[in-house]
């Protein structure tokens, strides 16, 4: 029997070849062997059959062995993977020459961006090269390997041809994001943005990963697009919306402001449609848009809780209905503020409005003088668009739609105003309700007065984090390199440079979080996971805002450094909700005065520095736990269209009697108090969500009132905002839980 090679050679069949090739694969991975391999492979041997035919069996063979009891099989499996992956890209088992590899990638291929020949010299990347390590190719599990393969190396999405290795995308990563600091300095840092992607410990999102080295040079993962009420800013912002959707970004609209269904338009010569076609506008343009072959579009829109069609609105992601009257491939945050949550606990009424009657009315919400002026337009009489409902009506109402759907969000207004670093108005969120940022509208595409807010994420994976002293190296260089892809990157309209430009926004946040709480032996519930919680984030809040100011000094402060709260000398912490006293008791440690001067005397390079995003995806990349979550289960099987991942919680045989399991927890309350330790130093917000598990309620029935209350308290603790509701009804065939990556935030930026 013959094997045809990849060179279209054909050589006899030799079994050694495999025995070779799994011995190679195991190396010194303890728990597992060849022979189960082999014999669970069940090759079937044909004539001509090719090598990597053969090859591609043995992977499949080791990936089907993972499980809790034999977890090291996922190291052997992406070994075989990674030794496939390097034939196919290398041509053999050794890597070719730095400099020759972005040639062929720059020249021959045309899939790297030409500028990295050019800010480098031949000796640079020479130098650069001998600093490679690809054995750390060998830290990867199989679900993190066939992330890299499936989604994030560079590759021809039609044929399947891959470019590029692992260890070769990480250091040219991190050469262009340093590529245009200065001779002095530029090497030292690109080796250490090199090292800190390839151990593991700056989590890349998606657009970086996926972008940066490519042609396409869009590297922010949100985007906040602010509807007006006219017809040009509408479809404006649909173009900008397309625009965004095939720039990888994921979407925030604000369609807060549009008139309701039967208003006025030219004094009654045409009666307006509402809010529902324009939302199938948005929907459509988003969803015929996909992501560079990477994932879907996909966009969370926001409306006030006072908005007259609000009630129609909370119910269009649901199953009733009929599809003219529902738009359920769109997500919806609703704004809530204290007047809300108080009218709800008293059983009193609220009130509806038009916002194009009510125009001071919706400027004004987030802001302490909401109350009184929206009291004084219930007195009013004169309103044509004005309906009075009771708050507990629109609670439950709300509160329905979010159990069944999951993906109602909400966002508290007053908080992000009031509390975030923005001293403009914050009237909307993003996709994942982490992002806050001041935005104007468009009136034309090429409107340059209007903002459109841009913000480019990253994350510390905390775990690999070995001391503070580290901690603000990682820090240092996180903030220097998305500092630099703001200038480096491209720009769909004059808005989204307008804002970015001026106002230089960074997402830094955290991730395996709950990795690192079950090493330091807490579960979300105990006593002391607010503790911990904070005193993390103190500290990478700290080195963010120490690394921005420091380049203030170097560079200069952004350009609207006034329209934020830290222009006048406020720090996250000084705003926190004090409620939080009663569990989070340990005190700030951090040396807060001394930056809060020198952030009076030099500014800050960018206005913001802190979001928390999910993680969902390149947490796969890295094995850890996404974002602040607690685990689904021990082993989770990530479903794309590609294929099914097992992926197995990091450290499984040390913490696994640390970790909380999501559905496990009698309530969400110690992870409320864990996400409120953290918001007290973020200056954005937090992409956090709730779990439910139906069987711990009577009947098997989620009692409203339980959500209610948990959502109050968030409010009270200081949530700026919520996302996913999350439940379980028993109904699975295993242990292990499947996560639908194209149905979850995948579908989306947040998939960072």
């Amino acid at each position: 029997m013959n094997v045809l090679k990849r060179n279209g050679e054909l050589v006899p069949y030799d079994v050694d070849k495999i025995h070779k090739s799994v011995n190679w694969a195991i190396g010194d991975i303890k728990g597992v062997t060849a022979s189960d391999i082999e014999i669970n492979a069940n090759l079937q041997k044909r004539d001509g059959m090719t090598s990597t035919e053969i090859h591609n069996v043995l992977i499949d063979s080791a990936a089907n062995l993972i499980s809790l009891d034999n977890p090291n099989y996922q190291y052997v499996a992406s070994r075989l993977l990674s030794a496939q992956l390097r034939k196919d890209v290398w041509g053999g088992k050794n890597p070719p020459k730095l400099l020759d590899f972005i040639n062929k990638n720059v020249h021959e291929y045309d899939v790297y961006d030409e500028d990295i020949l050019m800010l480098y010299t031949d000796d640079e990347v020479n130098k650069l090269d001998e600093y490679i390590d690809h054995e750390r190719d060998n830290n990867f599990t199989y679900a993190g390997m066939r992330q890299l393969c499936d989604k994030y190396l560079i590759q021809d999405r039609e044929s399947g041809k891959i470019f590029e290795t692992p260890q070769f995308a990480y250091m040219i990563i991190a050469m262009v994001c340093f590529g245009k600091y200065t001779n002095s300095v530029r090497m030292n840092y690109v080796k250490r943005a090199y090292d800190y992607f390839s151990k593991f410990k700056i989590n890349i999102p998606t657009p970086l990963m996926a972008g940066v080295r490519s042609k396409i040079k869009q590297y922010a993962s949100c985007c906040l697009i602010d509807v007006d009420d006219t017809l040009p800013s509408i479809f404006s912002s649909s173009t900008a919306a397309g625009y965004a959707t095939g720039s990888r970004y994921g979407i925030g609209l604000n369609m807060g402001r549009i008139r309701p269904l039967n208003s006025p338009i030219r004094n009654g010569e045409v009666i307006h449609t509402g809010v529902i076609p324009f939302l199938k506008l948005m929907e459509s343009t988003v969803k015929s848009c996909h992501q560079n072959g990477i994932r879907g579009g996909s966009a969370t829109v926001n409306f006030p809780f006072w908005h007259y069609e609000v009630e129609d609105i909370m119910v269009l992601k649901n199953n009733s209905g009929t599809d003219d009257n529902r738009v359920r491939k769109l997500d919806y945050c609703i704004q809530f503020s204290e007047l809300f949550y108080k009218r709800f606990l008293k059983n009193e009424d609220i009130t509806l409005f038009s916002p194009y009657e009510a125009k001071d009315l919706y400027d004004a919400f987030g802001h302490e003088n909401f109350d009184e002026l929206y009291e004084q337009y219930e007195r009013k009489t004169s309103l044509k668009f004005k309906k009075t409902v009771k708050a507990r009506q629109l609670m439950s109402l709300f509160i329905k739609e979010r159990v069944e759907t999951g993906r109602i969000y909400y966002m508290n207004i007053d908080h992000c105003n009031q509390r975030s670093a923005w001293d403009t108005d914050v009237k909307m969120t993003n996709l994942c309700v982490e992002v806050l940022h001041p935005t104007k509208p468009m009136q034309h595409v090429d409107d340059k007065d209007a903002e459109i807010g841009i913000c480019i994420l990253s994350a510390i994976n905390v775990l690999e984090i070995q001391s503070d002293a580290e901690m603000e190296k990682v820090c240092d260089v996180i903030v220097r390199l998305l500092d630099q892809l703001i200038d480096y990157q491209d720009y769909f309209l004059p808005a989204a440079k307008n804002f970015t430009r001026n106002r230089r926004s960074l997402g830094v946040g955290i991730t395996n979080f709950a990795a690192y709480l079950a090493k330091n032996g807490a579960k979300y519930d105990d006593e002391e996971a607010p503790n911990i919680a904070s005193n993390l984030m103190e500290k990478v809040q700290y080195y963010l805002l120490l690394s921005s100011n420091t380049l203030a000094k170097e560079k200069g402060k952004c350009p609207k450094f006034h329209e934020t709260k830290y222009s006048k000398g406020w720090l996250p912490h000084d705003t926190y909700k004090t409620e939080l006293d009663e569990f989070v008791t340990v005190k700030p440690y951090m040396d807060w005065e001394y930056l809060r001067e020198q952030i009076k005397e030099h500014g800050l390079r960018h206005s913001t520095v802190s979001a928390i995003m999910p993680c969902e995806s390149s947490s796969v990349i890295q094995s850890s736990t996404n974002g602040i979550e607690p685990i689904r289960n021990y082993i989770t099987y990530k479903k794309s269209k590609a294929r099914t991942l097992p992926v197995i919680v990091p450290n499984y045989h040390h913490y696994k009697n640390k970790y909380t399991l999501a559905y496990d927890m009698e309530d969400n309350q110690g992870l409320i108090k864990v996400v409120a330790a953290l918001q007290k130093w973020v200056d954005m917000s937090i992409s956090a969500n709730l779990y439910y598990n139906y069987a711990h309620y009577e009947g098997g029935a989620l009692p409203d009132a339980k959500v209610i209350k948990e959502l109050l308290l968030s409010y009270k603790l200081g949530w700026r905002t919520g996302y996913y509701l999350n439940t379980d009804d028993g109904d699975k065939q295993s242990s292990a839980e499947e996560i639908n990556e194209e149905e979850g935030c995948e579908s989306g930026a947040c998939a960072l």
